[in-house]
């Protein structure tokens, strides 16, 4: 009897801590973020040697792109940011996390804090809007295939390419949800290593 209240108590303590585990575990989803909403601090901007490495959201971060890190905001969101000391505005895209110095609200792209004039001085007190997503979103053509196997070896040349399968041929898109600003821009350095690339909805 005694045995079989000791297995019976181990038995409990073990699903106690394999349920403790699997909630610890647990990946945490931000809530999605209400549109309007605002927030004011210092906005500091990074570039090299974070270009070209993945972002928390497994993108890869490209300094000319419009985009940023927030410590909260869902991946995917749009803030609008005012540099309040010029009243300079641009339209971001949330990708990463971060800032991780005290203070700081918001982690800038290249691109994004040179629109707002604050990449000399390093950092600015900036008022931070949630907006909605743009109605159309844009992403990279690279090539199309016909077969999915040879878009496959092209989408190797670039990191962080996709494969999108079509009724007659494979299409390798490099971006995602990018505005056209960003994606002419993006183009632009496709075409040096592609040779051609055009801009395309991103669906």
């Amino acid at each position: 009897m005694r045995l079989r209240l000791t297995f019976i108590a181990m038995f409990v303590a073990l699903v106690a801590i394999s349920s403790a585990c699997s909630r610890k575990s647990a990946a945490h989803v931000p809530p999605p973020a209400q549109i309007g909403a605002t927030e004011n601090g210092i906005a500091s901007w990074y570039g090299a040697p974070y270009h070209g490495r993945p972002t928390s959201s497994g993108e890869i971060y490209d300094q000319e792109q419009l985009t940023a890190a927030h410590r909260t905001l869902p991946f995917g969101t749009w803030v609008e940011v005012t540099n309040l000391g010029n009243e300079k505005q641009v339209d971001v895209r949330i990708t990463d996390r971060g800032p991780f110095v005290d203070g700081r609200i918001i982690d800038l792209s290249l691109a994004a804090a040179r629109e707002i004039d604050m990449v000399r001085s390093g950092t600015a007190r900036v008022r931070l809007r949630v907006i909605e997503a743009p109605q159309t979103s844009y992403a990279v053509q690279a090539g199309a295939f016909s077969t999915c196997d040879r878009a496959e070896a092209f989408a190797k040349k670039f990191g962080d390419a996709r494969v999108v399968p079509g009724a007659s041929v494979c299409r390798v898109l490099i971006g995602h949800y990018l505005s056209l600003e960003d994606a002419n821009r993006l183009a632009q350095k496709v075409r040096k290593t592609a040779g051609a690339a055009m801009v395309v909805p991103d669906r």
